[in-house]
């Protein structure tokens, strides 16, 4: 029989002075969905993977260690998206370098964005329009992991059931998902293994 392959995203022991340990194996095509109150510390556990906040342990890409990345090239392989995105230049399109744009304008109107908002001053985006976006500019990355924070959290009935079924298709690729989200529906319809947050540490769940 062939070897089973590495998980997607394997974490270790990984923990700080605020959190942890945590441990926890994603295979390819899997959503891991992470419920719990705020300030729980599931923010927290998406930055320290994404190696954006102090942790130390070991986090593993299809077996590769961390170590091996240089932080950017970890950061463009396992993407973290915010709840509440950041945006540094005036207008939309600069966050879209290269040919993610292209990409962009493909995938705007399958969330219920019109393409020209990508030209648009960042300044006149709705909430709903930013998060949107954000996710996109995440997707666009092609990455093999994505660590979603609240991606619809500001998002209606409507515009959540287009997010949901982009993820899906993301996941049949066989991108590794982690999901942090305040609703158990969205958890029960999206995570293959559901988690709660309790003090610092993940409960199955």
């Amino acid at each position: 029989m062939p070897p089973t392959p590495p998980p997607r995203l394997q974490v270790v022991n990984l923990h700080s002075d605020l959190a942890g340990p945590f441990d926890l194996d994603v295979a390819a095509g899997t959503c891991i969905a992470i419920a719990g109150p705020s300030g729980a510390g599931k923010s927290l556990l998406l930055r320290m993977i994404a190696d954006l906040d102090p942790n130390q342990g070991e986090v593993f890409l299809d077996g590769r260690e961390r170590r091996g990345f240089t932080p950017p090239e970890w950061r463009r392989h396992v993407v973290y998206s915010a709840a509440e995105p950041g945006w540094w230049f005036d207008t939309v399109a600069p966050h879209f370098p290269g040919p993610a744009l292209d990409t962009a304008r493909r995938m705007a109107p399958r969330l219920g964005l019109a393409p020209d908002l990508l030209e648009a001053p960042v300044i006149r985006l709705s909430t709903g329009e930013r998060q949107r976006l954000a996710l996109i500019r995440a997707m666009a990355l092609d990455s093999p992991v994505l660590l979603l924070d609240e991606p619809t959290g500001a998002l209606d009935q409507d515009s959540t059931r287009l997010v949901e079924a982009l993820l899906r298709e993301r996941l049949t690729t066989g991108s590794a998902m982690l999901l942090v989200s305040h609703s158990p529906e969205q958890a029960v319809r999206l995570g293959d293994r559901r988690y709660r947050m309790v003090e610092r540490r993940l409960v199955a769940g």
